[in-house]
Order: C-alpha cells, then structure tokens, then sequence
C-alpha cells in the first residue's frame, strides 16, 4: 500500500508539473527545419526532396494547449499546395495528419498570441518565415552542400550566424555502429514574438520540447536527433548516394 501511494503522488505531481508547464507563456518559436534524407534513413521511407523542408514551427513552452480546437484542413485549403512542397508528410504524403499533428500539438499553444491565434495565421507565419530565411541558399553560399564528403560542424554553424546573425540548434544523428560520423537532421533558428531572430539557446525549456519530438523514435529503438557534437564530422546526405555511400541506419 505504501508503495501504491508513492507512485500516485508521483504520478500526480508530474501531472500537475505538466499542466503548470502549458499554462506558461513562451517567449520565442522555433522554426524547425528537417533534411528529408536523414529523415527517411532513420524511418525508411523514399524521399525525392533535394532541398530542407519544414519540420515544425514549435513554441519554447507547451504542448497540447488545447484539446478541443481540433484541426481542420478545409480551413489552410490556400495553402495546400505550399505545404505539400515546402512542409510535407515524408511517411504519407497523401495525408494531411502531420499537419494535424503539428497544429494540435504547437499550434495551439502558440495561438495564445493574437498574431498567430488561427490555423490559418499558424500555418502561414511558419511558410512566410521558412521562405525568408533560405536555409538551403545560406548553406549553398558557404560551399555547404549534401555529399559524401564530411564537413565540420564549425562551419555549418558559421555559415548560419554569418547569415543571420544569431545561433541556431544544429542536430545530428549519431549510429550506434559508425560512432565515428554523425548525420545531419535538422536545423532550429529562433524567433521572438515579434518574429525577430533570437538565439537558439539550450534552455531547460527547449531541450524538453527536443526529447518530447524524439521521444517516439526512442521508444522504437531509432536512433533520435541530438545537438550535434562539436568534434565528430558531419555527414550531410545527398539525395541520391553514390556507390558506397551511407546506408540506412542499423538499429
């Protein structure tokens, strides 16, 4: 019995730690960039992207924020065809359930904000932004591009400040079994509420959003994205490997 009441108030204070975190207000949102190959190496899927796509367009703070303003794709019925190209499901391309996903887990807590306080609002503001900062051109203009040679994480994240102004979160893949090199996967670049570009600093707050996104892969025995590590080189994919190339990760 006293074993049974300690796991309740366990469980009970890690509800209400959980329901004090999404009444908090966020203070920046993280513009969540994706390299489609890395994506489909670790999920297995076929991807014809040769270009970054957006992940997700996350508040620092929150999740779920509300669970009755459901999703409705009838409603961003413009915006489809952008977000098929530039925001696509990589796993069921038909679909509009990442979508869903997105708005109901992050959308809703950044509707707090008046600027963002529809799906319509949410969904274009993340495209607008994706489209001003040119990930893929900032990292052409520095001779960054997918290969099979490997680059220094140094100089993907000079790239970006030299661009921008600002320190982005760069996160890699690491495989259990080639420790040797790690992968890129994606690329967070902040902004404040005014949509200005801020740092994207490792705050308690944004690294528990980052093991929340990845917490399905672990759960799968996938290999999950992490800050990349400074002195490991840098694998960036090309769509199509050459001969010899990388091979989907081995779990």
């Amino acid at each position: 019995m006293k074993t049974l009441t300690i796991f309740m108030c366990l469980g009970f204070a890690l509800a209400s730690s959980v329901h004090m975190y999404n009444r908090r207000d966020w203070t920046k949102l993280i513009l969540t960039h994706h390299w489609p190959k890395t994506f489909c190496m670790i999920d297995q899927c076929t991807t014809n992207f040769s270009y970054w796509t957006l992940h997700g367009f996350w508040p620092n703070v929150g999740n779920m924020c509300n669970s009755s303003w459901h999703f409705n794709a009838s409603l961003i019925e413009d915006l489809l065809p952008e977000m098929k190209t530039y925001w696509p499901d990589l796993l069921k391309p038909a679909s509009t359930q990442f979508w869903k996903h997105e708005w109901e887990k992050h959308g809703t807590c950044a509707a707090k904000d008046e600027d963002l306080d529809s799906q319509h609002k949410y969904f274009s503001k993340a495209l607008e932004l994706y489209h001003k900062l040119d990930l893929d051109g900032v990292l052409k203009k520095s001779q960054i591009v997918p290969s099979e040679k490997y680059y220094k994480l140094a100089d993907l994240e000079e790239s970006i400040v030299s661009s921008f102004g600002v320190t982005p979160k760069i996160q890699c893949v690491l495989e259990a079994k080639r420790a040797e090199v790690q992968t890129v996967g994606q690329i967070e670049i902040c902004v404040d509420k005014q949509f200005q570009l801020t740092d994207c600093e490792k705050t308690t707050d944004e690294l528990q959003i980052t093991v929340n996104e990845i917490l399905p892969y672990l759960l799968h025995n996938h290999p999950g994205y992490t800050v990349c590590h400074p002195s490991i080189p840098v694998y960036y994919p090309p769509v199509t490997s050459a001969p010899g190339g990388q091979r989907p990760f081995q779990f």
